[in-house]
């Protein structure tokens, strides 16, 4: 796979069978999740998505990564209620459901200001709404996408999430995004499901006010962009095939 461009759609079906195969058992990856829980002033309860969590845990625990999880206040990750819901469900959300374990280390979240990069090999971001808000403009997680990028060593965020890239810079002082292909929750999306007047801002006009080339899929379906060692994912369709994406990054 070429390491400066790479786009892929899923169309009911999943990436070649050489995913399965991948064992990444030396690697740590770093996922780092939203501690927001208020969506806007909407009165509704928000955090991170379920399945954007749990699809690629379970991908990256499988090829044998050492997972650690943080967020901006550490202790317990909010997840958002609606992904919670029986239309929401996936084979993974249930199985997440379902393990304690995995509970466990979202009730336990490091502060991102105990966080060292030097100790990870890959950074992953799930999405829900709550990115939004937090981790935008969260300076250590700033710290963390700058460094890693730096190093050459991948970054990878999913639906909402990719809005954790709008503050951060290349080495040169130059917005991060200037110039490089990325996708992310589309406006349509947004509209979709009745949120485009309650979040801060749409997350597609975002990246393309920072320079970024952004590019979607029709709404809902699955679809990937990778840029050098970013990757991005637009809705939680696509969440397993950010993670995916990842650990073909770290087996390169």
């Amino acid at each position: 796979m070429p390491l400066r461009s790479y786009r892929f759609q899923a169309s009911g079906g999943r990436q070649p069978a050489r995913i399965a195969n991948l064992k990444v058992s030396t690697m740590k990856i770093l996922m780092v999740l939203t501690s927001h829980d208020q969506l806007g002033d909407s009165g509704e309860k928000t955090g991170f998505w379920a399945e954007e969590f749990a699809a690629p845990y379970y991908l990256l625990k499988e090829a044998g990564a050492d997972i650690t999880l943080a967020s901006p206040a550490g202790g317990p990750a909010p997840v958002d209620p609606k992904s919670e819901q029986a239309d929401a469900q996936t084979e993974a959300t249930r199985r997440l459901a379902a393990d304690p374990a995995a509970k466990q280390l979202l009730a336990e979240t490091l502060p991102l200001d105990q966080v060292s990069a030097d100790r990870f090999d890959g950074l992953f971001y799930p999405g829900g709404h709550g990115p939004l808000w937090d981790l935008k403009s969260d300076s250590h997680s700033i710290a963390l996408i700058e460094n890693f990028l730096a190093r050459h060593k991948p970054v990878a965020a999913v639906c909402h999430a990719p809005a954790v890239l709008l503050e951060a810079r290349k080495e040169n002082g130059e917005p991060l995004l200037r110039g490089l292909k990325v996708t992310g929750f589309s406006n349509s999306e947004e509209r979709a499901v009745g949120l485009d007047a309650v979040v801060p801002y749409l997350l597609e006009d975002e990246l393309k006010a920072r320079g970024a080339l952004y590019e979607k899929a029709p709404d809902w379906q699955s679809f990937m962009v990778q840029d050098g060692r970013l990757i991005t994912g637009q809705n939680p369709a696509s969440s397993e095939l950010v993670a995916e994406a990842l650990l073909l990054q770290l087996q390169d």
